[in-house]
């Protein structure tokens, strides 16, 4: 399934880099978070990604063209230099589709500016570019196939320190509780999407709001709840948490370290251009 990435955003709650750099350049370890959400869909075998590119799209750009696998991974160096073996590789067998979809654009628009990138797939997977996740994502493909859903997406419960407050119209309080307490669950993104999506969406919309309206009143939108990890970049004090877990080595969402999904590459050539990761 192709894969679109929501990749354009001015990333305004994360200002202290995405004045700099796009938010999803924004580095979790020594990599872009961009870098680990494609992993993370590659380990499930899903390769094909269509990144919808507006605010600094050239740095993305940029950042892919000049990805040195020998930098980036263990090789083997021989013949005085002449020769570099990858032992391993990130992004030799994915396919990268940029497409500008528009500065200001909204969700709804990005997805639409790619439809024609996604002709021929029933069915194809979308989400965000600053939330991460141990979620199993075929679970999540074979709950939305056996539903028959035109969309469904992932919900977790909110992790904020926001109380959630009932009262009275005079004002008097009835009931206050932490948000994490309650029933409430946010959509977190990883959508699985089919092209039927395409014909409850109209000009300007944004995606989750009159589209999904659309698909509730024809029992068509579906959600899994996840208890496990989500992690979002949203701002600074959520990116220093994802860099102290990477730090210590607690990376629930790198799956594919779990079983040593790694796999032996060609050679490269040492001229190639190369940036540091």
């Amino acid at each position: 399934m192709k894969v679109v990435l929501f990749c354009g955003g001015f990333g305004m709650r994360l200002r202290e880099y995405s004045e700099a750099i796009p938010k999803p350049l924004v580095g979790v370890g020594h990599r872009p978070i961009l870098w680990h959400i494609m992993k993370y869909y590659a380990h499930f075998g899903h390769h094909d990604f269509i990144l919808c590119l507006g605010w600094k799209s050239e740095a993305i750009k940029d950042y892919f063209l000049n990805y040195n696998e020998c930098l980036a991974n263990d090789f083997v160096l021989s013949k005085g230099g002449s020769s570099v073996v990858l032992l391993n590789s990130d992004i030799q067998n994915w396919n990268i589709t940029f497409v500008d979809t528009g500065m200001r654009a909204n969700i709804g628009e990005r997805l639409k500016a790619v439809q024609s990138h996604l002709a021929g797939e029933k069915t194809f997977l979308a989400n965000y570019a600053d939330g991460l996740s141990d979620l199993d994502l075929n679970a999540l493909i074979d709950f939305h196939q056996r539903n028959e859903a035109i969309a469904s997406f992932m919900t977790v419960r909110p992790t904020q320190t926001f109380h959630c407050v009932s009262s009275q119209e005079d004002g008097l309080v009835t009931r206050i509780e932490a948000i994490s307490d309650t029933n409430t669950r946010i959509n977190a993104g990883f959508f699985v999407l089919d092209q039927e999506i395409f014909s409850y969406m109209r000009p300007g919309e944004e995606l989750i709001l009159d589209p999904f309206d659309r698909l509730i009143a024809k029992g068509k939108l579906f959600t899994m709840p996840h208890e496990g990890f989500f992690g979002c970049m949203d701002t600074f004090k959520e990116k220093q948490m994802l860099d102290d877990m990477h730090a210590a080595g607690n990376t629930p969402w790198e799956l594919w370290r779990a079983n040593g999904a790694l796999h032996r590459a060609d050679p490269c050539e040492t001229n190639s251009q190369q940036m540091p990761h």
